[in-house]
């Protein structure tokens, strides 16, 4: 494969698109700024395709040779050498405004910059480099290796090859990508969060507990996890996050986060990444 890729962020997301990348064949660096990130995020990687070994959906042998096409690095000039540049750190406008400006200056001229960003303007993003039409979304869903959905996301300037590129590159690694506009939240977190929310609404107005709740919509809607659970899952504050930047963009109070999220991320209760959340873990 001629497309080297380079993956900021080791974490939850990155990790798993790092994954993907290296099973299907392609050449990865990750990039984070910690090396016991790094190291967390190798045995992630390691501890998942023993995972599918076991499942018999890869064969014992070609783990080795996946995990040594994963090549790891704590410094930012590592994207150099990258085709496709896919950044995965926190959901923070200011982040990833300043990690775009940093990527612009040091990718090849011909690379792709991709952000897994669940809800931040691409077009906004796209504006803090020199390169808006090479600047695209590309949405994961989480577990990376396990869900099947990637979000590809136009922003204002993105030009039809890059989009073109991205949609490729999304089915070599076995995804099916779906092209939608750069509106807030996309579509995936614009449909599932006021549904959280409202989950939420539902907890703090006494109309449920967390386990009826989630009962209600796994056994009613055929939902594979309840609201709660899926919230813990993804992280309060993320979800928070979400919450405000569709509330801040489409200016409608049906998005207004709860209360009650709000007082949990305040607490630190953020879900199974801190061990409590909505329920504890």
């Amino acid at each position: 494969m001629s497309e080297r890729i380079a993956v900021l962020g080791a974490g939850q997301m990155g990790n798993g698109i790092a994954h993907v990348f290296a099973q299907s064949g392609f050449d990865v660096t990750m990039i984070d700024i910690s090396a016991d990130a790094l190291e967390r995020g190798r045995g992630t990687i390691a501890g998942n395709l023993d995972r599918q070994i076991k499942k018999g959906t890869l064969q014992a042998s070609d783990k080795d040779a996946i995990l040594g096409r994963v090549k790891t690095a704590t410094s930012m000039d590592a994207v150099a050498g990258a085709s496709l540049v896919i950044e995965a750190v926190t959901e923070n406008r200011d982040l990833k405004f300043k990690i775009f400006g940093d990527v612009d200056r040091l990718a090849a001229d011909g690379a792709v910059l991709a952000t897994n960003t669940s809800s931040i303007s691409i077009t906004e993003i796209a504006a803090r480099t020199r390169r808006p039409e090479q600047v695209i979304g590309m949405h994961f869903m989480n577990p990376v290796p396990v869900m099947q959905l990637v979000e590809v996301i136009r922003g204002l300037a993105t030009s039809d090859d890059t989009t073109r590129r991205v949609l490729e590159l999304s089915r070599a690694v076995g995804k099916t990508p779906v092209e939608v506009s750069d509106y807030p939240g996309f579509v995936a977190n614009r449909i599932l969060m006021p549904m959280i929310n409202e989950a939420v609404y539902c907890l703090m107005e006494g109309v449920g507990t967390a386990e009826s709740i989630d009962t209600v919509m796994k056994l009613g809607m055929n939902h594979p996890m309840g609201p709660l659970a899926l919230a813990d899952l993804i992280g309060l504050d993320t979800c928070l996050a979400i919450l405000e930047v569709l509330h801040d963009g489409l200016g409608d109070p049906k998005y207004r986060p709860c209360p009650l999220l709000r007082k949990y991320v305040a607490a630190g209760w953020l879900g199974r990444k801190s061990g409590r959340g909505f329920y504890a873990y």
